[in-house]
């Protein structure tokens, strides 16, 4: 029996990679050189094909990489000299504020029981904050910041530094956090900035998420969720003001990295090149994958997205005993939804497998009382609506 994906990532491949993935192996795409010109071309159409999805501005940097992960090392190494801070609300944020006090930093964080979300208005940015770390859809609980709250503490923020009130930001709040921001600004214009940059994680919403990247100076995702793509790539966007945070390091001598810093990534992505031999398959697959988005419409995919997370979300709101984790509707991500099972996760996994689908267990402490279902655009409405006939006969 032919099994459908519902996998948090890896995940159901996208339906054009297959093919995609033949013409790469007729094309001899792995075997060629990573510094010649036909690589130049895969690469700056994938960069291009990028921009032109998912809105990035022509002036801010892409750089792959091997994995997410390794985009949170980069970015701390890069452009923190001592201060981070970061929002934790489940084990990928939490890997985020690791990687940090593993590199050193002296970095702090505000964390929120699993399954709740972020009261952003409460949040006091500690002083000296050099960068903030928000991870934007949360996998392993399935918990999503929105994005106007992201954009509400970028505008708090710029809102101190000018020490002038910003339009739909309370007085009470901008003044609460100034005291703060003041020494903040203060120790970030020492280095060079004028004020804390903001690294965003959208692995398992990109992408899906409307990012305004004039508000997100560093944005990171891997490729083996919504697009649907095998794994092995990372991809990292920089903007031109945490480039130049880099830079500003590098010549005061803080260590930002050897062979893997923004200086040197930058320096062969002008060329189109990588810093060393990358995933040539995974970047061409990707540049494939992003350019069939385009094809079908961003505007359509988050639609149908949009969709499917309403359906599903509507049969665990009215199911006798299986119901979304996130309980309050407001941070519940439309892309990665999570079901509490009351324990019975166990008996769900090999039944809905026999009957052709692959669901992730829940994560960490939750394996046996949560499942965790991909609302990828590779996973069509009427795979959704069979999901959901297989559970009705638990």
């Amino acid at each position: 029996m032919k099994k459908v994906y519902f996998t948090v990532g890896p995940t159901q491949l996208y339906p054009t990679v297959k093919e995609h993935i033949k013409t790469a192996i007729r094309e001899d795409i792995p075997s060629i050189s990573h510094r010649g010109k036909r690589f130049a071309d895969i690469y700056k159409q994938t960069a291009d094909n990028l921009r032109r999805l998912m809105g990035i501005p022509s002036d801010y940097h892409i750089f792959f990489l091997g994995s997410a992960t390794e985009a949170m090392e980069r970015i701390i190494q890069n452009t923190v000299k001592s201060h981070s801070f970061h929002l934790v609300n489940g084990a990928f944020s939490k890997k985020f504020f690791t990687i940090a006090l593993q590199l050193g930093k002296m970095a702090e964080k505000i964390e929120v029981p699993l399954g709740r979300g972020f009261d952003i208005k409460s949040i006091k940015i500690p002083e000296q904050t050099e960068c903030i770390c928000i991870t934007q859809n949360e996998t392993s609980t399935g918990v999503s910041v929105p994005t106007s709250d992201i954009y509400y503490l970028k505008h708090v923020m710029q809102s101190c530094h000018s020490e002038r009130s910003v339009s739909g930001v309370e007085e009470s709040h901008a003044t609460k956090l100034l005291s703060g921001m003041r020494s903040l600004h203060s120790s970030a214009d020492s280095v060079g900035m004028t004020g804390p940059l903001v690294a965003l994680d959208v692995v398992s919403s990109a992408p899906y998420v409307r990012i305004d990247f004039s508000l997100a100076d560093m944005t990171f995702f891997s490729v083996q969720k919504l697009f649907g793509l095998p794994a092995g790539l990372g991809v990292l966007i920089v903007s031109p003001k945490a480039f130049e945070k880099s830079k500003n390091l590098f010549e005061k001598g803080a260590g930002i990295g050897s062979y893997h810093n923004f200086l040197v990534m930058e320096e062969y992505s002008r060329k189109y090149q990588a810093h060393e031999t990358p995933n040539v398959l995974g970047i061409y697959l990707l540049g494939k994958v992003c350019n069939d988005f385009l094809e079908k419409g961003i505007d359509t995919i988050r639609k149908e997205t949009e969709e499917k997370a309403r359906v599903i979300y509507e049969y665990f709101d009215n199911h006798a005993k299986y119901k979304p984790g996130v309980r309050e509707k407001k941070f519940r991500s439309l892309t990665t939804i999570v079901i509490d099972t009351q324990g019975e996760t166990a008996k769900i996994l090999p039944y809905l497998a026999e009957n052709g689908f692959i669901v992730s267990s829940g994560y960490g402490e939750f394996k046996e009382n949560q499942i965790r279902i991909a609302n990828f655009p590779s996973i069509s409405l009427e795979d959704a609506e069979r999901l959901l006939g297989v559970f009705a006969s638990t």
